[in-house]
């Protein structure tokens, strides 16, 4: 089954969709819009760096989104606005992994499938990375579900349940590089924030629980997905900027009409 791109192609996506819904709610919530930008731009210098070093580009993206994600943590609180650390550091990661790509000779390296996102050509070996990374990403948030929820609504309640609500910040900035890291294949470092945030928004008006939230936003990435994957084959259009467009256009729907429709 496994043998048709297509097939591979719809798996990657719902793959995805799902390790992105969860941790995308909690990036709605804390306002973290811009700092999913900012660890997935980074992960174009992770690429270069797999490449110029023969390791593999999942293992490059991972450990540079890491990086990105416990430097903007600490930098955060130093006398800078977050939104001005995050712009420097965003577009000062793309930059130079735009510039290393560069100075790589003798690789062969398609910059727009890494930027853009490739999703037609995942291997059966791509789909075992994103499928492993989505399992860790959904098991890991499941268990601290109660603890991220509580953090994210008030930190001083957090304390006094003996949370500490920096140690669960750390968990999500983890959470979202190995996110970044999974995603990169399939819509590229340009759009995974996209995929992050726009079914998490478009999930929230028809949510009445936070649960409810994370789960709707699942099946709306999903459905994104499938629908976009599919305007791609029948329009001829790119792929991974189909998926987000496809979400784009059911945020827009939820935003419009999701009110008579939230599940109760």
């Amino acid at each position: 089954m496994l043998d048709d791109f297509m097939v591979r192609a719809t798996l990657a996506g719902v793959g995805v969709a799902c390790a992105a819904a969860p941790l995308g709610s909690f990036v709605v919530w804390r306002r973290m819009a811009y700092f999913g930008d900012a660890t997935s731009h980074a992960a174009i210098l992770g690429v270069a760096l797999a490449l110029a070093l023969n390791l593999s580009v999942f293992a490059g993206a991972l450990a540079i989104a890491l990086i990105m994600a416990l430097t903007v943590t600490a930098l955060s609180g130093r006398g800078y606005a977050m939104d001005t650390v995050l712009g420097v550091l965003a577009h000062s990661a793309l930059a130079f992994g735009l510039v290393a790509v560069s100075f790589l000779s003798g690789v062969r390296i398609d910059l727009m499938a890494y930027l853009f996102g490739d999703i037609l050509a995942v291997s059966k070996t791509d789909l075992a990375v994103i499928w492993g990374g989505a399992a860790l990403v959904v098991a890991c948030i499941g268990m601290r579900w109660s603890a991220l929820l509580m953090s994210t609504l008030n930190e001083d309640l957090a304390y006094s349940a003996g949370i500490d609500p920096k140690r669960e910040q750390m968990f999500l900035t983890v959470a979202l590089a190995v996110t970044v890291a999974v995603a990169i294949k399939v819509v590229g470092v340009l759009l995974i924030a996209a995929m992050l945030i726009v079914p998490a928004a478009a999930a929230r008006p028809l949510a009445r629980t936070p649960e409810g939230m994370a789960i709707i936003a699942a099946a709306l990435g999903a459905l994104a997905a499938v629908v976009g994957l599919r305007a791609a084959y029948v329009f001829d259009t790119p792929a991974g900027p189909s998926i987000v467009c496809v979400a784009a256009v059911i945020f827009i729907g939820t935003s419009l009409f999701g009110r008579r429709l939230a599940i109760r």
